[in-house]
């Protein structure tokens, strides 16, 4: 399958980023739409630099509201949860998406198993964030000058480098675990993982630290 124009292949002048989880009604829209929020933080715009965010889900509840509880977490960070509409991933997402972010292990196999060159760019969010923490920010585009996607698309290109080299001391250090059907306190729980997880991600990606 020949990828569409829009993927990020140095062809367009967006970067996709692509959270996936199961249901996409719990984790991957919590982690969409924090997302969204820190780039809003830092650019005044959740598009801002050309990044756009997006999720879906293995079994994706295709239509589907996310959680109630999960609309409650993106309350408690001052996030916007309207509109969010879940969605079953396919493969026109993952040929699109510039980098994947996954909430477990199996769900990172299973978007690499969908092919399409996938596997560079496909991570457990957690993953990705102990790689990225490990790159020297000086080391990569500055997004005044060489502008916020081609730096995002060096970061990627500089985490897969570096995954056969730094491990994760567990399996389990990698992984977010599943809160559907859980009381709040365990969804606030998950919530505070994630945005632990994503704040050096979206600094990394943009250069542009958490306003404090």
């Amino acid at each position: 399958m020949t990828a569409p124009e829009g993927r990020g292949i140095g062809t367009d002048t967006s970067f996709r980023i692509l959270h996936v989880s199961t249901g996409n009604v719990c984790r991957s829209p919590i982690t969409e739409r924090l997302t969204r929020h820190a780039l809003c933080d830092r650019l005044g715009d959740p598009m801002g630099g050309g990044l756009i965010v997006e999720s879906a889900g293995t079994w994706g509840h295709e239509g589907a509201p996310m959680e109630a509880n999960a609309e409650i977490v993106l309350a408690d960070f001052g996030a916007d949860a309207s509109g969010f509409v879940g969605r079953e991933l396919l493969d026109e997402h993952v040929i699109r998406a510039d980098l994947v972010l996954t909430a477990t292990r199996d769900h990172r196999a299973q978007v690499i198993s969908m092919g399409h060159s996938a596997g560079l760019r496909t991570f457990t969010l957690k993953e990705f964030t102990r790689l990225v923490r490990a790159i020297d920010p000086a080391t990569l585009p500055d997004p005044a000058d060489d502008g916020m996607v081609e730096r995002a698309r060096a970061l990627v290109r500089a985490a897969a480098a570096l995954r056969g080299w730094l491990l994760a001391p567990s399996a389990e250090a990698d992984e977010v675990n599943d809160p559907y059907g859980a009381p709040i306190t365990f969804f606030r729980s998950i919530g505070e993982e994630i945005q632990q997880a994503l704040d050096p991600v979206v600094t990394a990606l943009t250069g542009v630290p958490t306003k404090r």
